[in-house]
């Protein structure tokens, strides 16, 4: 599903119109976003947790031309679902298995 079709499904399934949900999407995507840029954690119980990691800075190798090179560090964004997505996600591929 990419972004069209959310903003699609949101809309059928709230009633919204496409304009209002696609609004609604900009601005959780855009708060997200803004906190994760200031080092902060957005979570939803049962869903999920969106935050950031920081990645040292590293050298590797160039595997053509096999060179030493520097990569610099880095702010990595990270999400870890939650027990409750965990589990109807296994449901649902279960019921669907059969």
């Amino acid at each position: 599903m990419n972004k069209t079709e959310f903003i699609d499904a949101l809309a059928s399934k709230t009633g919204l119109t496409k304009a209002d949900s696609k609004k609604a999407v900009d601005a959780f995507l855009e708060t997200v976003t803004d906190a994760l840029k200031d080092g902060d954690k957005v979570s939803f119980i049962g869903f999920g947790t969106f935050e950031s990691s920081k990645r040292s800075a590293r050298e590797a190798r160039n595997p053509r031309t096999g060179e030493t090179i520097k990569i610099k560090a880095t702010n990595q964004p990270k999400f870890k679902a939650g027990a409750a997505l965990k589990e109807a996600v296994n449901t649902k591929a279960k019921k669907k298995s059969k």
